[in-house]
């Protein structure tokens, strides 16, 4: 009779990143439970135990992505010594990261899930404060630019913020739809160039 439950050799860490890349590429409801257990090596009553089901692994899964996965782009942020400098260099890092070609493209907090699914909202939920973190990481960054003397007193950062966020989050469709690391860069540069415009042109 074959051992029910997960194997002794079983890497929960292992396990819930190869989780996490299935969920990237196709989303919380495109993942089925036989994908899932297939791509895990393990079976569904092991997944259960470990997890607790399809919701609360996803739900892992995306807090192992922001922990582990674009780190680089949200550092660029702090580590620039102008706010002009962090938003470049925030948008080259999401191409260079939405670009890559040994993981999913784009981003899995942008196109996780986007519509209200099984689990009752709380996925969406989740990915909506996720998303809103980034935002306010954003606007923080920008107001500091102000604190500091960089920006204009009377500069709108919730604008700004939002609008690189959205910048952000065209580029993991695009990056979803094949973009080029190429295609994606002359975004940033267009990106960029609007910031003449936002922050006035003694502010580049």
């Amino acid at each position: 009779m074959s051992e029910r439950g997960r194997p002794r050799t079983f890497d929960r860490t292992a396990a819930l990143r190869r989780a996490m890349e299935l969920f990237w590429a196709k989303g919380y409801e495109g993942t089925s439970i036989a994908e899932l257990t297939a791509a895990m090596g393990i079976n569904s009553p092991s997944l259960y135990a470990a997890f607790g089901s399809k919701e609360a692994l996803f739900l892992e899964a995306t807090e192992y992505y922001t922990q582990a996965e674009g780190t680089e782009i949200w550092a660029a942020l702090d580590e620039a010594p102008t706010a002009c400098q962090a938003i470049e260099n925030f948008l080259r890092q999401t191409a260079k990261a939405y670009s890559q070609t040994d993981r999913p493209q784009g981003c899995l907090i942008a196109l996780g899930a986007l519509h209200e699914d099984s689990s009752s909202g709380a996925i969406c939920t989740d990915l909506r404060r996720r998303r809103a973190e980034n935002l306010a990481a954003l606007r923080k960054r920008l107001e500091r630019g102000v604190a500091e003397g960089e920006l204009p007193a009377d500069f709108d950062c919730d604008a700004v913020a939002t609008f690189y966020a959205t910048v952000q989050h065209g580029m993991s469709i695009q990056a979803r739809d094949g973009a080029s690391r190429t295609a994606l860069m002359a975004t940033v540069t267009g990106a960029m160039a609007a910031w003449q415009v936002l922050a006035g042109p003694d502010r580049a």
